[in-house]
């Protein structure tokens, strides 16, 4: 078999968007009594928008391209940017950070099984042992070190609700890899990012103004905490993880990028510890060594 080169451009594209979506978890922990969680994600992408603007403004102009591929772009839209935040947000309510974003590492074998039956991608030996490895790191830290409190482990509210994110963002990530749209805005990652907002957007506002409307209200409380927290989400992992993670799928496509995602529990819970003060363990250590291993196993096509 050949080997995929990962050049340092293209690890560095892959490993921004985990540390951006482990930090992303620790804010949004920190923030859930200041604002709501779907409410926070709409609030998120509102001003990743206007931050946007200057960048892609053209999109928007009538007789661009993206009212012509509206269909295509709604669904992005609606996948990656309403539907997986608004979830992981909701998912942090109830579980905690590391838990949201190890449940989350499961993303490898959502990326096999959606590949393989969605879009028709064979599913190699080498790529399920990949998985194992990355998966037995991700589980190695779930257990402290320990196997037998695998055994003890109950998962909340949060832990199922991000299980369905992932899977919708393994879903989200093939749909990236394809070709979808005209290469005038596909090509331009402002442009890219900014079509899919423009559906985004209402998606996430929708679901807020649901959160509102049918369960409890609850009032934002706006403070430099919050403040702080916003725009730390919308720069890092709005647009910055965003634009990486689009153009580290279309270099090597989302099952090996999959496997680099499970770099964000090792990240959550080194930010996690270093907020708290406490020093990382061994088995974080040999959590990275396994899934690094698994994704050089799964990086040989």
């Amino acid at each position: 078999m050949a080997s995929m080169r990962l050049t340092p451009g293209t690890v560095l594209l892959l490993v921004v968007p985990p540390l951006m979506w482990a930090a992303n978890a620790v804010v949004g922990r920190a923030v859930r009594d200041l604002v709501p969680p779907l409410t926070l994600n709409f609030l998120r992408w509102a001003f990743a928008f206007v931050v946007l603007l200057p960048f892609a403004a053209r999109v928007l102009r009538p007789g661009s391209d993206l009212w012509r591929h509206t269909g295509w772009y709604a669904l992005l839209g609606l996948v990656g940017i309403g539907s997986y935040n608004a979830l992981q947000y909701l998912a942090l309510q109830t579980s905690t950070p590391i838990n949201v974003t190890l449940v989350a590492s499961s993303v490898p074998l959502f990326m096999l099984a959606i590949g393989a039956i969605g879009f028709g991608a064979a599913v190699s030996r080498r790529a399920l042992l990949g998985a194992a490895l990355s998966i037995a790191g991700v589980l190695l830290v779930l257990a402290h070190g320990d196997p037998a409190r695998l055994l003890e482990l109950r998962l909340v509210p949060g832990d199922v609700i991000i299980l369905i994110a992932t899977a919708l963002w393994a879903l989200y990530s093939w749909l990236l890899s394809r070709t979808g749209g005209p290469a005038s805005i596909r090509d331009d990652w402002a442009a890219f990012l900014m079509a899919q907002l423009v559906f985004g957007v209402m998606w996430s506002g929708a679901f807020a103004a649901g959160e509102q409307v049918l369960l409890t209200p609850e009032p934002i409380r706006w403070g430099w905490p919050l403040v702080a927290g916003l725009a730390f989400i919308v720069i890092g992992p709005a647009i910055i993880a965003y634009r990486c993670w689009g153009a580290a799928v279309r270099r090597v496509g989302p099952t090996v990028a999959g496997f680099f995602q499970n770099l964000t529990p090792l990240l959550a819970a080194i930010l996690s510890a270093g907020f708290l003060g406490e020093a990382p363990h061994w088995y974080h250590a040999a959590a990275f060594v396994l899934i690094v291993a698994g994704i050089v196993l799964s990086a040989r096509t």
